[in-house]
This record gives C-alpha cells, sequence and structure tokens, in this order.
C-alpha cells in the first residue's frame, strides 16, 4: 500500500544567535508535538542568528512554528539587535520546503495560511517571497529584505512595499517577516584568510547571480570579528544546477587577485545527500558515479 503521509520542510530563521536561553525558549515549540520533529538548529553569533530545521505533517508544522514565532517576538527586540547577516524582523524567513507527498502548490497554500495568521494574531507585517511572492519583485528575498529592519521603517510605506498580511507598519520591536515557498537550498559558507571587508564584498559580487556570477547563487560578504577573518556567505537556491564546488571553485579563482586564500568552509543547517555527493565525486574525479552506489540509498528503498 503506498505511503501517501504528506511531509514538509520548514527552515525558520531567527534574529538570535547569542543568548543559549532565548534560542532554547525559541526552539522549544518544536519539541515534543506529535507529527513535528526537530532536526536541527544551528546558531552563529556573528551572524547574530539560529537556523532551525523541522519537518513532519503541514498542519503540525504550522502550529508549531506558529508557537516559536510567539516566542522570538517576546524574547528579541529588533532596536537593539546587531549581526552580519542582513534581517528585518525577530522572526526573519520563514520558508516550506515540499518534501514527500506534498506539491509546491501546497506548500504556498500553507505559507499564505501561516502568514495570514501569524500577521493577525501578532500584529505582523508579512510579505510573501519566492514561489509564494505576490509580485515578481518580490520572488528574491533579497529585494524584500533591501534596507533591513532600519530601512523598513520607511520602505514599508511604499504603495509598492505594502506587506501582503498586516498593515503597513512594521512591528516596533519584531519588524517584519518574509513566509513563502521554495526548492530545497543549501547555506553554504567559504571562509577567507583576510580580514577586508572590501576584498569579500568583490568577491561576493562576482559570485552571485544578480552580478553576473554564478545562476543560482546569492552571496554577502560577511565579517567573523571573533576569528579576524572575512567569509562568502552563501544560499544556493537550486544545487542541482549550481553545485557547491562551482562556487567554492570560483571563490579561490576571484580570491587570488588579492593574494588571498580559502582557508575553510561551513554548511549552515541541513542539505540533501546528492548535495555533497556530487561535490565529492568532482573532487575525486569518480568516473561514471550514480547515487544508486551509495549504501544508504538502497537501505531506504
Amino acid at each position: 500500500m503506498a505511503d501517501t503521509k504528506k511531509i514538509i520542510q520548514c527552515v525558520p530563521n531567527f534574529s538570535e544567535g547569542r543568548d543559549l536561553q532565548k534560542i532554547e525558549r525559541i526552539v522549544n515549540p518544536f519539541r515534543g508535538k506529535d507529527g513535528v520533529k526537530l532536526l536541527d538548529y544551528k546558531r552563529d553569533e556573528d551572524h547574530n542568528r539560529v537556523v532551525v530545521t523541522v519537518v513532519g505533517e503541514p498542519k503540525a508544522v504550522k502550529k508549531a512554528v506558529l508557537e516559536a514565532m510567539e516566542a522570538a517576538i517576546k524574547e528579541i527586540d529588533m532596536t537593539t539587535h546587531q549581526g552580519q547577516h542582513p534581517r528585518m524582523g525577530a522572526v526573519d524567513v520563514v520558508p516550506f520546503i515540499p518534501v514527500k507527498n506534498v506539491s509546491m502548490t501546497e506548500a504556498v497554500e500553507l505559507a499564505q495560511e501561516l502568514a495570514r495568521e501569524a500577521s493577525a494574531k501578532f500584529d505582523l507585517p508579512i510579505f510573501l517571497y519566492e514561489k509564494a511572492a505576490t509580485s515578481p519583485q518580490r520572488e528574491n528575498l533579497a529585494n524584500v529584505r533591501k534596507g533591513e529592519f532600519e530601512g523598513m521603517i520607511d520602505k514599508i510605506k511604499q504603495p509598492e512595499w505594502a506587506p501582503d498580511f498586516g498593515r503597513p507598519e512594521i512591528h516596533p520591536t519584531a519588524g517584519a517577516t518574509a513566509v513563502g515557498a521554495r526548492m530545497p537550498l543549501v547555506a553554504f559558507n567559504v571562509n577567507l584568510n583576510t580580514n577586508n571587508m572590501d576584498v569579500a564584498n568583490k568577491i561576493a559580487k562576482n559570485v552571485r547571480f544578480i552580478n553576473g556570477g554564478l545562476r543560482y547563487c546569492k552571496a554577502i560578504g560577511i565579517e567573523l570579528k571573533d576569528r579576524g577573518i572575512v567569509q562568502i556567505s552563501m544560499n544556493m537556491t537550486d544545487y542541482t544546477k549550481t553545485a557547491l564546488y562551482r562556487a567554492f571553485e570560483l571563490i579561490k579563482i576571484e580570491a587570488l587577485r588579492y593574494g588571498v586564500t580559502v582557508v575553510g568552509s561551513e554548511i549552515i543547517g541541513l542539505l540533501p545527500m546528492e548535495a555533497m555527493i556530487d561535490t565529492a565525486v568532482y573532487y575525486l574525479g569518480v568516473e561514471d558515479f550514480s547515487m544508486e552506489q551509495i549504501l544508504e540509498t538502497n537501505l531506504m528503498e
């Protein structure tokens, strides 16, 4: 008998990466819930952000996300928030990703439901983005978030940037939120052996698609003050069409002109096995490789 159980993934990003007690209170609504499984949460002090990954039944996941949003709005004050990662709200972004027996259309409908309920419950302005976007200019999260929390105070009053849900005013302490539906995204960061932010920004500009770089890559320069280095922080929006190794190699090439080298990389949150296998195959030079050769692939059948 076919398994018809619906599974969706949600990867909410909250603007708190330093206070462990606050983070635990925000993440706690994802624990011990029927139909919801907390897979991972990773905080970053430089970004001042925590990225949570959960999967489960659509309605159960939506309910847990609403509870986590309520906790985050209580815990986070954006008027005092500082961090290297762009942000516009305490609950900065909430994407839904189809996993099993869920269509993209259903993911969009779930995003709309959550946005409508959260906006009404928390008096929070919410924008729909990616596949749930109501206009082309809102598909790209970077366009929506441009100006960040501080600039959103005036931006949201412009007719073309009125929120999809809620009043055209930011929440005084929680700012604004983006909710959407998308394909699996890989958060991939590459570290450089320099503290020069100008170098990081120039490399990021040449890597990201919007400036003529890789088609499915978004990139910004980030300063990691505690380590005394900079980072190219990327969102790979379709790893099947722009592989991780291509971004990694392009950054190495661009860094050469500044006498800079790569000193490491990191993956934030979870990613599909295929994204890492593809990169391993490239660096090992394996010929005629198939995912069917992966032990775990056969065990899951």
